[in-house]
């Protein structure tokens, strides 16, 4: 098994003592480890500020690690911006590791470029990722292929509804942290089951914030992302991956195993979608390819850290990095990340593979070859132990506390 621990970079550390901006990273949990890590390895000082998961407030490069409220509070922007004040983190750039986060930047995109440099575009871009009607309205107009969708109004709607199953109900937009949400998708396997799960999205999110959706044929291995840093709707440095092993199997709501592949079509369609709505920043763009037809169709739009976002350092391509020499005005040569390399969630993942195993879809030998690739691990890190360390008890209290809320 490779371990993956970068050094610091000699010209960045240097060119910190002349006072380059720091990075404030707002929200995530892998994606805001990832960022921390990235940027904190090169010598540039992180403050980590969340109102929910605090795993990257563990790692030793998280120079402060703030709580606020969170980007729903009435008053987000006005306490944003005295923290800035307070902490001195004027012209710092801000990166954004969850969706509300995505939602509240874009929206105050103009009063936080005032004070801070930002990796999130404004929201007349941003929308077309935040939102998976537009997502998908986009993907039309511009003829890259996406599920066929229906947006119910009710749920009477749903005893006359023209479709096969299996169905996803999922969120339009991530508005509210619920089950639902939280989730990211449901499966229902019958119209019983898809009127009693629609009645429940519908108490959590309305009724109008639902995406009916066809389940793709295939299992994670059909999933593919790219991942880049884009400057004024073009590429930068990017990456093509693909979900090697998910959980849970059969419906997998989080990669397990991702590693970098060459797939032209993804890289294509994924660009031409980002250059439509004219993208700055860092992105994920999510695809899943139909065998019915073999088209690639696309699934999601991140425009924050995605979960395996620490897998462009070991590819040669480290987008946080990227991102934060595009946002302090550097040149930075166009790249594209190696092939081979792998990302994996050790404990989610060792669940997955055994299950696989178990049912005859993963050979142990195809297992063991998996962990001699060069792999970088989701939060254990030899240069960053903590945040390895205290992962799983953080997911118990986090699991005991939702249960414990009304």
């Amino acid at each position: 098994m490779n371990f993956h621990a970068p050094t610091l970079s000699a010209p960045f550390r240097a060119r910190l003592h002349g006072r380059a901006p720091g990075a404030i990273v707002l929200g995530g949990a892998h994606g805001g480890l990832a960022i921390t890590r990235s940027l904190g390895r090169h010598g540039i000082p992180v403050c980590f500020l969340t109102h929910d998961h605090p795993l990257a407030g563990y790692s030793r490069y998280a120079r402060h690690n703030l709580r606020w409220q969170g980007p729903d509070h009435p008053n987000a922007l006005g306490v944003l911006i005295e923290l800035v004040r307070e902490h001195q983190l004027h012209g710092w750039v801000l990166f954004v590791g969850g969706d509300a986060e995505v939602r509240f930047v874009a929206r105050h995109h103009d009063e936080l470029a005032r004070v801070l440099r930002l990796t999130t575009p404004p929201w007349n871009a941003t929308r077309y990722a935040y939102d998976k009607a537009l997502t998908y309205e986009r993907a039309r107009d511009i003829g890259i292929g996406f599920p066929w969708s229906r947006y119910p109004t009710g749920v009477a709607e749903l005893a006359d509804l023209e479709c096969s199953f299996p169905l996803v109900l999922k969120p339009t937009v991530r508005e509210r942290v619920n089950a639902f949400t939280r989730a990211k998708a449901w499966r229902a396997n019958d119209r019983a089951e898809l009127i009693a799960l629609y009645e429940r999205a519908a108490s959590m999110v309305g009724a109008s914030a639902i995406v009916l959706q066809e389940l793709i044929p295939g299992g994670g291995a059909q999933q593919y992302s790219y991942a880049a840093a884009w400057r004024d709707g073009a590429p930068i440095a990017s990456l093509v991956a693909r979900r090697a092993r998910q959980y849970p199997v059969d419906f997998g709501f989080t990669s397990t195993y991702v590693e970098t592949v060459t797939q032209p079509e993804v890289e294509e369609a994924a660009e031409r979608f980002l250059k439509s709505i004219a993208y700055d920043g860092l992105v994920e763009v999510e695809f899943k390819q139909d065998s019915r037809d073999g088209r690639f169709k696309i699934l999601d739009v991140n425009a924050r850290a995605w979960t395996w976002a620490a897998l462009g350092a070991l590819a040669g391509v480290d987008l946080p990095h990227l991102a934060w020499r595009l946002a302090i005005g550097e040149d930075v040569a166009p790249a594209r990340g190696a092939t081979g390399v792998a990302w994996m969630h050790v404990a989610r993942d060792l669940v997955a593979s055994t299950q696989e195993m178990a049912r005859g879809t993963l050979a142990p030998a195809a297992y063991a070859a998996s962990l001699r690739r060069p792999l970088v691990f989701a939060a254990f890190a030899a240069d960053d132990p903590l945040p390895g360390l205290v992962e799983m008890p953080l997911v118990i209290a986090r699991l005991i506390g939702r249960r414990l809320r009304p």
